[in-house]
């Protein structure tokens, strides 16, 4: 009796543990290799920059941004119908309390929200959805550890110094030129 209970204890974790909650991460290994999609994963080195020339507030705030993921959806006249399914799915992610919502930006066909993922001192991923009925959709994971609002002022000043590295983001220009 013993056995089956330790048996029925250990399924009911198993199947607890296997939840298939959608997430923004399994939303972007699913979606890496379609056709519709372009992704693109960016390192600091993108930024070019001199860190003996930075301040320690900035040299702390580029320590703390480990990597971006960008996962853009381009619409064209044959894709309208699965670009409003991406586009809810992305929503939907989005509205779990696992992502705080900072702010939003809306008119007309465009629209942007900002979000985070841990707590107001402890930031582990901002995430930006831009969404335009026109054009397509981006989300942008930015990922780090232990960002915090004054990290990324801090991340947006060096961003305004970089010299960035464009061969990084050479897919995301051919996606848009067609």
């Amino acid at each position: 009796m013993k056995t089956i209970y330790s048996i029925a204890v250990f399924l009911s974790l198993l199947v607890a543990g296997c939840k298939s909650e959608p997430t923004l991460q399994r939303y972007f290994v699913e979606n890496t290799e379609n056709k519709d999609f372009i992704a693109v994963d960016v390192s600091p080195s993108i930024l070019n920059l001199d860190k003996a020339k930075l301040s320690v507030k900035q040299n702390e705030a580029l320590e703390s941004f480990d990597k971006m993921n960008v996962l853009a959806f381009k619409l064209d006249e044959t894709n309208k119908a699965q670009f409003e399914i991406e586009s809810a799915k992305v929503n939907l992610i989005l509205k779990n309390t696992k992502y705080q919502q900072l702010m939003k930006y809306g008119s007309g066909s465009i629209g942007a929200s900002v979000s985070f993922v841990g707590t107001d001192e402890h930031i582990d991923e901002f995430v930006l959805f831009a969404n335009n009925n026109d054009a397509g959709f981006a989300v942008i994971r930015v990922l780090g550890k232990d960002m915090n609002p004054n990290t990324v002022i801090e991340l947006m000043s060096v961003l305004k110094d970089s010299n960035i590295d464009m061969a990084q983001l050479k897919p995301l220009q051919e996606m848009f030129k067609k």
